[in-house]
């Protein structure tokens, strides 16, 4: 939404801005000088969980990983919190504590930040990183015959919605937290290591698997194939679907994509549905060149991270992803 209301605004002309909301990327990116650039973000949202220390874990994982995806690294942070005016203020200091645990495991400074009155609670943070203007990573860069991997299992949307409802089972909780406040920071730092050979990288939030996947495909004008057999799913996660334990913007993401996916017969509803589910704080999503795939993975796994090869970078063609 957010998108089609920025496209209507006059462009700012800028030669230092070198990743702009134009480009539908992770985060922006502003050129200080020769070999250094800011990347910023902001990312806040309502609870998904019910334990406020968890939340704040959470969020803060969430917020830092535009950063990561862009291959910056998180420097300072500025806190958002909107809570009821009658709310019991032990809760909104829980979430923060839990926040700044994160992002001190990040290495990340939080300076301040602002709270106002909300009927709903939110939480989130504004976040500035550096990188090397050379080693941006974007969503435009991948290349026909370039693997993609995945650093995170799919499913907290659906697994979140069986929360709100109390019928998820606490092993799914646990995976659920587990992997929404895990950092990307490990993920990032593994790949750096094999340079250049990283030719596109977004991690996978709202969007959903899949829209992320078409946005990396459409910004690369590329097509990708992808193997759905190779996506690990979070304990819980097929159940929720077939359960009927579906977040509203699940339906939006499918509708949004639209005729650019095709799945073959092979490829269950269930499965169908949790390639398309929201995420929160979800993996990255990365398009690498081929020779150096089996390294990454290792270096992946090397770092205690997921590392699961999920398709290919092909020739565009039409539709631009196709799913086996």
């Amino acid at each position: 939404m957010l998108d089609r209301v920025l496209s209507k605004l006059p462009r700012q002309e800028d030669p230092r801005l070198l990743v702009g909301f134009g480009k539908k990327d992770d985060a922006g990116v502003y050129l200080l000088h020769d070999g250094l650039a800011l990347v910023q973000t902001t990312d806040f949202f309502t609870p998904i969980v019910d334990d406020p220390y968890q939340y704040g874990q959470i969020a803060a994982a969430n917020s830092l990983s535009d950063v990561y995806a862009m291959g910056g690294k998180p420097l300072t942070a500025l806190s958002l919190v909107c809570f009821p005016e009658t709310g019991d203020l032990e809760v909104p200091e829980c979430i923060l504590i839990g926040g700044m645990d994160k992002m001190v495991e990040a290495g990340c400074t939080i300076v301040g930040g602002h709270m106002v009155r909300d009927s709903e609670i939110k939480f989130g943070y504004a976040v500035t990183g550096t990188v090397h203007p050379l080693h941006v990573w974007t969503n435009a860069g991948a290349k026909p015959g370039d693997i993609l991997l995945l650093t995170k299992p799919v499913g907290t949307g659906v697994i979140a919605t069986a929360i709100r409802a109390g019928k998820a089972e606490p092993s799914w909780i646990d995976a659920a937290v587990g992997a929404m406040s895990r950092l990307n920071k490990e993920s990032a730092a593994a790949l750096e290591n094999i340079g250049n050979a990283v030719h596109s990288a977004t991690d996978v939030t709202g969007f959903g698997f899949i829209g992320h996947a078409w946005e990396m495909a459409e910004a690369s004008g590329a097509s990708l194939r992808l193997e759905s057999q190779k996506i690990d799913l979070l304990e819980g996660a097929l159940e929720c679907a077939r359960n009927g334990f579906i977040p509203g913007g699940l339906k939006k993401n499918r509708d949004f994509v639209g005729d650019c996916v095709r799945f073959q017969s092979t490829v269950s509803t269930e499965l169908q549905l949790l390639l398309f589910d929201p995420q929160t704080s979800g993996g990255l999503l990365v398009s690498v060149d081929q020779q150096f795939a089996e390294k990454a993975c290792v270096l992946l796994k090397n770092a205690g991270c997921c590392a699961m090869r999920v398709g290919e970078v092909v020739a565009k063609t039409s539709p631009l992803i196709e799913v086996f």
